[in-house]
């Protein structure tokens, strides 16, 4: 997990590869880490990650080292949700939910007074009051905003298509549309931070898992794709391994979890970050970035750092055993 051999990988898996990676692809949506307005004063003492295809979990622990209390903006930006056509739709844990990812904020044990603002973004312009006049809803992948879609007359469906904010999933007849705007969602509050005291934030969701079929193409496509997972000749063994002993043929369906921990807002580094990354199956097969990564139980591994500033996002590869026949 800590050797990289891109080209070996890239060789490796076309054994892996077949026809079924390439269908079906659905994008992961990779959650932000904790926003607060950029203070000297405000420092993560530690932070607890943990990282799984059901559930991701965070811990922080904030200090405020002044003598005085701070009050700052704090957010959290749940990931973007956008496609770049009918074939290109991301997994949504729950698409008909302004908090589609089930996403769970405390303070110090208790739910802060957090509010959702989401809006709707096609380059770079704000059409949420826009499509609010159609009766159209701000996600573009909720149900309603399908059926609302679908019912309007054929000369406002043009007109959404000419302006990019609807695709043709079907030309019908009856045609049916999707949404093709960017839905953004935060979730935001005022924090105070009492001097010389410890602050614990926690947050939990339900990821959006990708599937997309980076296993698939030429060396040099798939060296590009997985180098963000550090796969390494131990995981190109093991793969094949699970794929021997099936007899089910070459349908290993890969995902894809992330989480973005660089661009963080902290004025100083981490003091004492910790990440575990839970495969879920001891049969599963696991490839991240990370140094010193121990094996801490049959379906965990974990890194523990210090003085940590991150440069990277986390980015998780997962290859389940495909089931038995």
């Amino acid at each position: 997990m800590n050797t990289v051999n891109i080209l070996a990988a890239g060789l490796a898996l076309a054994a892996l590869a077949s026809p079924a990676l390439g269908a079906d692809a659905n994008g992961a949506l990779a959650n932000s880490a904790l926003m607060l307005t950029r203070n000297a004063a405000i420092a993560v003492k530690s932070e607890k990650l943990y990282v799984s295809d059901k559930a991701v979990r965070v811990t922080y622990s904030i200090v405020n080292t002044s003598t005085k209390d701070v009050t700052l903006a704090v957010a959290f930006p749940i990931p973007d949700v956008t496609s770049d056509g009918p074939e290109d739709v991301p997994h949504i844990p729950d698409p008909n939910s302004p908090n589609f990812l089930d996403f769970h904020i405390t303070v110090n044990g208790k739910p802060p007074p957090a509010s959702i603002e989401q809006q709707a973004i096609l380059n770079g312009v704000n059409e949420t009051a826009y499509l609010a006049k159609l009766g159209l809803p701000v996600s573009p992948y909720f149900d309603a905003t399908d059926t609302a879609l679908d019912h309007m007359p054929a000369a406002q469906q043009d007109l959404l298509i000419k302006q990019g904010l609807a695709m043709v999933l079907d030309d019908g007849p009856p045609r049916t549309l999707i949404g093709a705007w960017t839905l953004k969602t935060t979730f935001a509050w005022t924090q105070t931070f009492p001097a010389g005291q410890t602050v614990i934030v926690e947050h939990d969701y339900a990821p959006s898992i990708g599937t997309q079929a980076v296993l698939v193409g030429t060396p040099a496509d798939m060296a590009s794709n997985l180098a963000q997972y550090c796969v390494d000749g131990g995981f190109i063994a093991q793969a094949e391994k699970l794929l021997a002993g099936t007899h089910a043929g070459p349908n290993l369906s890969p995902e894809f979890v992330g989480y973005g921990l660089a661009g963080a807002t902290w004025a100083a580094p981490i003091g004492d970050f910790q990440m575990t990354i839970d495969k879920g199956s001891p049969a599963a097969v696991v490839s991240f970035c990370g140094t010193g990564v121990t094996k801490t139980g049959p379906t965990t591994f974990a890194v523990h750092y210090t003085n940590f500033t991150p440069k990277t996002d986390v980015e998780v590869l997962l290859l389940e055993p495909p089931p038995a026949n």
